[in-house]
This record gives structure tokens, sequence and C-alpha cells, in this order.
């Protein structure tokens, strides 16, 4: 057997040299998993660069040319985090680029509605408020206690991050639907409360943290 070629083996411990990979092989597959690693980071560094000129849009009033940025942008902010967890691809820098992004992205989308959906803060005013007032509370309070914004990147704000993108979607595309739009800032809601408490569990920044009972089990070993 040639030393050279790095054998595979099945189930019961043989050896199969069948289909021996070369060097060649070895080393797309490393260029195509160093090429994979830049891409959770690369979308949310697009989604930055894309929030000024969406607030541009909005400001100019070219509703058209806003939505069909805005949906894949908010789109990347699923499709970043999947591939992250999905090939572990996280890191603290990628945490700290898509919390940023986030951000960005959502002072985009709010100029956005202002300016071609007005009456969701003319009918629905209270409802924005409660769902704008808690989020900037987090970012407050993680910056009292962290100098940075949270990445904890929860379970729950990943449901709540979810059903936002949904809602902002049918707004731009169908229209208002009220129960969607209460549903969608109830569990944001819910889940900034969820990190009003991590902020005080968890002393230092952190990243990646599923959710209350991952610190409370951390704790307990």
């Amino acid at each position: 057997m040639n030393s050279d070629w790095p054998t595979v083996m099945d189930p019961q411990g043989e050896a199969d040299t069948a289909h021996p990979r070369g060097p060649r092989q070895s080393a797309a597959g490393s260029a195509a998993a160093s090429w994979l690693r830049h891409v959770p980071n690369a979308l949310s560094i697009a989604r930055i660069g894309a929030s000024p000129v969406l607030v541009g849009l909005a400001l100019a009033g070219e509703e058209v040319t806003y939505t069909w940025l805005l949906l894949p942008a908010l789109a990347s902010d699923i499709a970043d985090g999947m591939i992250a967890r999905w090939f572990r691809l996280q890191s603290a820098l990628g945490a700290r680029l898509d919390s940023i992004a986030d951000v960005l992205i959502t002072v985009a989308t709010l100029a956005g509605i202002w300016a071609f959906h007005p009456e969701l803060f003319r009918d629905h005013g209270l409802g924005l408020a409660v769902f704008l007032g808690a989020g900037l509370l987090e970012y407050v309070f993680a910056l009292l206690r962290y100098g940075r914004l949270s990445s904890f990147h929860t379970l729950l704000s990943k449901a709540s991050g979810a059903l936002l993108v949904t809602f902002v979607v049918f707004l731009f595309i169908d229209g208002l639907i009220p129960w969607l739009f209460y549903l969608a800032i109830g569990l944001a809601v819910l889940s900034s409360l969820e990190e009003y408490v991590l902020l005080a569990l968890v002393p230092e920044w952190r990243s990646n943290v599923r959710g209350i009972w991952e610190v409370v089990g951390d704790r307990r070993r």
C-alpha cells in the first residue's frame, strides 16, 4: 500500500483503497473549507454596507428598489447564522459583525417603514414603541455591562428574528397584517427580557448563548 495515500476505513475497520485521495483532492478540500469559513462574515459585512444604501433609497422614495434590496439583506441575516452553525464556523468576530449588522438593518428597515408604510407608526405606534424601547434598553444595558453590544444570539432571539423578517416581508409585498405584527413584537419583547436576565447572569462578554437554561446549567457543573 502506498503510504502517501490516506485510507478510508469501512464500518468493520477494513481499509478502502479503491478511491484514494491524492494531494490535489486534499488541497481542493482545504481550499473549499478556507473559502467557506469567510461566508458568514462576508454576509454580515454585505448587510452593513447595504444599510446606508437602504436608508438613502427610503429617503428618495424608491420603494421598488428599496424592497428588492431589503429582502435579500433580511434573508442573508438568517443564512449567515445557519451556515455558521451547520459548518461550525461561529466566532467572536462573526458574532460582533452580526450584531452590528442587525442594528443597522433594523434602522434601515424602520426608515423604509416610515417612508412607505407610515400607517404602522400611526395605527400601531404603542406596540412599535414597546418593541423599540425593549431593544434599545438591551443595547444600553449591554454597553454599560460589557462596553459593547451583546451577541448572545439565543434560540429565542433567532426565532424572534425569523418572525420579524417574515412580518417585514409580508408588509412590503402584501401589506400590513396586524396579528402577525403583534405576534412578532411580542416574541421580540420576550427575547429582550431573556437578554436582560443573561446580562445579569453573565459577568463577561460571551457570544452564542442558547438561553438562560444553558448559563444556569453551566453554573451547576
